[in-house]
């Protein structure tokens, strides 16, 4: 099963990504992991990702492209992966579809937690609140105004992903203002026995 899980920051994809692929026995597939884990085994990509990480760059999507890739190769893959963090933009969408297909493979699900945005603000404004309150360090996006900016780059850039799958007859929307366990319980309804 190969999923994407969509929705603005803060919406749970990471923590339902995670949970669904021990569930589904997947592999949660994070774009910044796999930058970093190529850097570090030294591969080509791996070395062109580096000089432009090393020169404050962004990363190409086609660097990002050959990293997703090679990883979906490799063998603790084939039964599925859980891509996190990707595609941000039509552009990608299009050129994971393209790889893909490549592959002989398609996605089977493009899964969007859709959310409120001031309740995001307020769950984000709480997150760091109680990361204070354990002793913890509030990573430095858990505030409102971090929250808006990348809201208004998720909005520009992201939601038309949301369009783009629907008429691929991939998208599947929940409620991703639910209970962790509730939204958990909703993506294993629309994923059934797959």
């Amino acid at each position: 099963m190969k999923l994407i899980l969509l929705g603005p920051p803060g919406a749970g994809k990471g923590t339902q990504a995670e949970s669904l692929a021990k569930r589904r026995g997947l592999i949660q597939l994070s774009t910044g992991d796999m930058l970093r884990a190529a850097v570090k085994a030294g591969t080509e990509i791996g070395r062109k990702a580096e000089a432009i990480m090393k020169s404050g760059g962004l990363v190409s999507d086609e660097i990002v492209i050959g990293i997703i890739a090679d990883r979906i190769s490799e063998p603790d893959c084939a039964n599925g992966f859980i891509l996190d963090g990707f595609p941000r933009t039509l552009k990608q969408a299009a050129a994971l579809d393209e790889l893909l297909d490549s592959k002989g493979t398609i996605l089977d699900a493009v899964i969007e937690l859709k959310v409120d945005d001031a309740a995001l603000l307020s769950r984000i404004e709480n997150r760091a609140r109680e990361t204070v309150a354990a002793g913890g360090t509030v990573r430095a996006d858990d505030n409102a105004e971090a929250l808006k900016t990348r809201l208004m780059a998720y909005y520009r850039e992201t939601s038309p992903l949301i369009g783009y799958y629907f008429a691929q007859g991939k998208l599947k929307t929940i409620d991703g203002m639910a209970p962790i366990s509730e939204v958990s319980r909703q993506i294993d309804a629309l994923l059934g026995d797959a």
